[in-house]
């Protein structure tokens, strides 16, 4: 299956593990994604997912360009393949647990489509990213451009997709694709996940639903919306945040 799952407190590791072709993707990897983000999401005690490469080097080269080149000739297959991709990028950026992309080597055409559906990206200095369906005569489809311009803007995804160039990591966080860089990338990345698994899991599981219909084009409030603020009042989360500030004490959300 060439992905791996390990758990470690109140984070999932979810690694990429096919170094030998540099994480390239194949069919049955995309496939077996959503199940693997799933198991990773629903791990008791679980908090944040990091997606990363399971071994050092490349973070994900993309398609498994051998088995697509071969697919490619079978409409049935091409079909398949479309929509494998695009429900792992459409569950990964709508999980109910934050996701953080680590990315420490080369993060290219669908491996990039995997960063960008994460809610943040961590790299190290020596990253790259691309998207690159320009070099292959391809086309993305709307959803994963949509996770694009959503993050950098039309203007910088028509940059990255008509010239379908490699950023380096400073470039990458300037046009707004990167959040974090940093030359220690995964103690970068355990300060960020500390810092989100001490917040109340209720209040980021909401704003993260907040934020993804915002994205999704809801401009204004809705009854859903509403409740969620409402409903907030009454949670054990509120009770336990209240208290800690009375008694100037640092919260414990369970």
């Amino acid at each position: 299956m060439s992905l791996t799952l390990t758990i470690d407190g109140a984070v999932a590791h979810l690694g990429i593990d096919r170094a030998a072709k540099r994480n390239a993707f194949t069919q049955a990897m995309w496939e077996a994604f959503p199940g693997q983000l799933a198991q990773a999401v629903a791990a008791p005690g679980v908090r944040v997912v990091v997606l990363e490469a399971a071994a050092p080097g490349a973070f994900c080269a993309g398609a498994d360009i051998g088995e697509f080149s071969t697919g490619s000739r079978d409409p049935a297959w091409r079909a398949a393949n479309a929509a494998a991709i695009r429900r792992a990028q459409y569950e990964l950026a709508r999980a109910e647990k934050p996701v953080i992309a680590l990315v420490e080597g080369d993060c290219i055409g669908g491996g990039c489509g995997l960063a960008i559906a994460c809610d943040m990206r961590v790299a190290s200095a020596s990253a790259r990213f691309g998207i690159t369906p320009g070099k292959l005569g391809l086309v993305y489809s709307l959803h994963d451009t949509k996770l694009l311009v959503d993050l950098v803007g039309p203007a910088q995804a028509k940059r990255i997709l008509f010239t379908a160039g490699l950023l380096d990591a400073a470039e990458a966080q300037r046009i707004g694709l990167v959040e974090i860089v940093a030359d220690d990338a995964r103690g970068a990345v355990a300060t960020l996940c500390a810092q989100i698994a001490a917040a109340s899991p209720h209040s980021v599981g909401a704003s993260k639903k907040i934020v993804r219909r915002i994205l999704d084009g809801q401009a204004d409030d809705d009854d859903a919306s509403l409740a969620l603020f409402g409903e907030a009042f009454t949670g054990p989360d509120f009770e336990e945040g209240v208290a800690a500030f009375l008694a100037k004490r640092p919260p414990v959300f369970g």
